[in-house]
């Protein structure tokens, strides 16, 4: 993951009415308190991807006016403020204390009570917000809470922290880089990268380096020896080389295996310093290639120019996806297989919204009941009653995937910061590296092999283009399954028995996409997928709002849904009015 120096904070107006002479002096305290309050809730709530609590800056005084407003905004742009929340108990004057900086996600809790009409500020300055096109998420709560409770509601809260979640992610995104190594891969769609979705969608840039650039700097010896040597050693330590499942006749020697052991790890050094630098390559004479390319999320071709002579990615890709490698526990990189740079963005999604590692995928395959019984005899029960999706692709998938991390006693993928050294022996435990099938991979290499244990919630989700439209987001919300062992080994081989598997059921509604298990297989826009641990559909769709990003599918209840309420103008129907005002207001960063 990119280590970044700076991080965004998030800002806190506290909006005051402005008349002096008794209304205003009454409302300080409380008004100041509201901001403090929220300010505490974040940090105490809301961790960075380096684990340190959210920062929060609020203005100097109370907004009554466009003075206070203006000074505001000049605090928040020495501070690096990257998300934006009004909070008041009264009335005051909406287009004079409104936030007005276009590209900043921001909202306004009114607070419910019945002395002042923080309510009436509330809905007054959303309508200013409005009629001038600048979109705002509104927070009220459900029940009337008297002038002096300082307790922020459960109701509130939830809306409060989904808001900073989303907000900080568009934050974070701003600036930084998707970093595609190598061009398009065997025809994906999603390998083509869109600068265009990049720099006016997600307000990134797109750095491009060949292929080739990581075998010159496996070739001239551009990576830390030191390091080398440590990553090759924990390597073999831990990493377990599995049966050679190739014809025997085609199966490559043990010199050229432990030689493709050697590249490989060569490999993720690399391609973790073309994303992020490494100031040891300036010491040994290469400062231009020490700087790195500040990308937060890449991509790696490998197939097929790559993967028909030299060792896959499989390797790199699967390490640097998780939260863990020779250097300890850590924050995962995101590495895109195939560079395919939508399902990077989608796995940056997840990521930023949870700081847990990802899982990238294939949607492979649907198992309906009555194929399962005829294959394995078995009659699938339980949440595996209506068939499952197999989530399956050449060992990229994070090796936090395997489940092998718990909280409560139950499978969990779990932020860096809490992982502990025994579940990250338990997760390579858990992985069994395979020589690469040389019928897809002529060049060698490993792939990782593990069974995601059942019973985790996750959310699947991928952004996907489509001409006319734009950029549309599908979020199927659901869990990890365990099968019985026959069933798994005999549908799993029908496979690659080399590569990773989760097995997935969605969890289904009356809604068409979602009526059965197939429709969902059947809808998915892709053949990509990232899979996120928990159930973060809700936060998906704030965040894709804040984007201008419409949600095409998903599972998450209508009540749950949290969006700028500009959006109840487009429509009564929340999916339709979610296009048309993404169509209306354009991509955040268009200009």
């Amino acid at each position: 993951m990119l280590k970044i120096n700076k991080y965004p904070k998030i800002g806190i107006r506290p909006i005051i009415d402005g008349r002096l002479g008794g209304v205003r002096e009454s409302l300080e305290e409380k008004t100041m308190s509201m901001a403090k309050a929220v300010a505490e809730l974040f940090k105490k709530e809301l961790k960075y991807p380096d684990g340190k609590p959210y920062e929060c800056v609020i203005a100097d005084s109370c907004i009554g006016g466009v003075k206070e407003a203006v000074n505001c905004e000049e605090k928040f742009k020495a501070e690096n403020v990257g998300v934006s929340l009004s909070v008041t108990p009264c009335w005051a004057y909406g287009t004079e204390t409104m936030d007005l900086d276009p590209h900043i996600p921001k909202a306004i809790w009114g607070f419910n009570g019945t002395e002042r009409p923080g309510g009436v500020y509330l809905a007054a300055t959303l309508a200013a917000h409005n009629q001038k096109g600048l979109p705002a998420f509104g927070i009220y709560g459900k029940d009337v809470q008297d002038l002096n409770d300082g307790d922020i509601t459960e109701d509130v809260q939830e809306k409060l922290l989904s808001f900073a979640r989303a907000g900080m992610a568009v934050a974070l995104m701003k600036g930084k880089s998707y970093l595609a190594i190598g061009s398009v891969s065997m025809g994906i769609a999603g390998s083509a990268v869109d600068p265009d979705f990049f720099q006016t969608f997600l307000g990134m840039r797109n750095e491009y380096v060949d292929s080739t650039e990581v075998l010159r700097r496996i070739e001239k010896g551009i990576y830390a020896k030191e390091e080398y040597e440590k990553a090759l050693a924990w390597t073999k330590k831990n990493c377990r080389e599995g049966e050679d499942y190739n014809e025997e006749e085609k199966q490559r020697s043990r010199e050229q295996k432990d030689e493709d052991w050697e590249f490989v790890v060569k490999m993720t050094l690399i391609i973790r310093d073309l994303m992020e630098g490494n100031p040891k390559l300036k010491e040994i004479g290469f400062g231009e290639e020490s700087f790195g390319h500040e990308a937060i999320v890449s991509g790696f071709q490998g197939q097929r120019q790559w993967t028909d002579f030299l060792p896959n990615g499989d390797f790199s890709e699967a390490i640097l996806n998780s939260s863990f490698d020779w250097n300890g526990i850590r924050s995962p990189y995101l590495v895109a297989t195939e560079n395919d740079a939508l399902n990077g963005v989608s796995m940056l999604f997840n990521y930023l919204l949870t700081n847990t590692a990802q899982i990238f995928a294939d949607v492979r395959t649907y198992w309906s009941p009555e194929a399962v019984e005829r294959v394995t005899g078995w009659k699938p029960e339980g949440r595996a009653e209506n068939g499952f999706i197999h989530l399956i692709n050449s060992g990229s998938a994070t090796l936090d995937g395997s489940g092998r991390q718990t909280r409560d006693g139950k499978p969990v993928m779990k932020p860096h910061w809490e992982i502990t050294e025994e579940e990250v022996e338990d997760c390579l435990e858990a992985t069994t590296w395979y020589p690469a099938s040389l019928g897809y991979f002529r060049g060698g290499g490993y792939s990782s092999n593990f069974l995601t244990k059942g019973g985790m919630p996750v959310t699947m989700c991928r952004i996907n283009l489509v001409k006319g439209i734009g950029p549309t987001l599908q979020i199927a919300e659901g869990w990890s399954i365990d099968l019985p062992e026959n069933a798994h080994n005999t549908l799993d081989a029908r496979t690659d028995r080399t590569w990773p598997t989760t097995w997935f059921v969605p969890r289904l509604t009356d809604d068409v996409a979602f009526s059965d298990v197939y429709s969902v297989m059947n809808n998915w826009g892709s053949n990509h997928a990232a899979i996120s641990y928990s159930h973060i559909g809700k936060d998906l769709i704030t965040l894709a709002s804040m984007l201008r990003i419409p949600v095409c599918m998903h599972n998450v209840a209508p009540g749950e849904i949290f969006r700028p309420t500009a959006w109840n103008s487009f429509g009564m129907d929340k999916e339709g009015s979610d296009y048309r005002a993404c169509q209306t207001y354009g991509p955040l960063y268009k200009g």
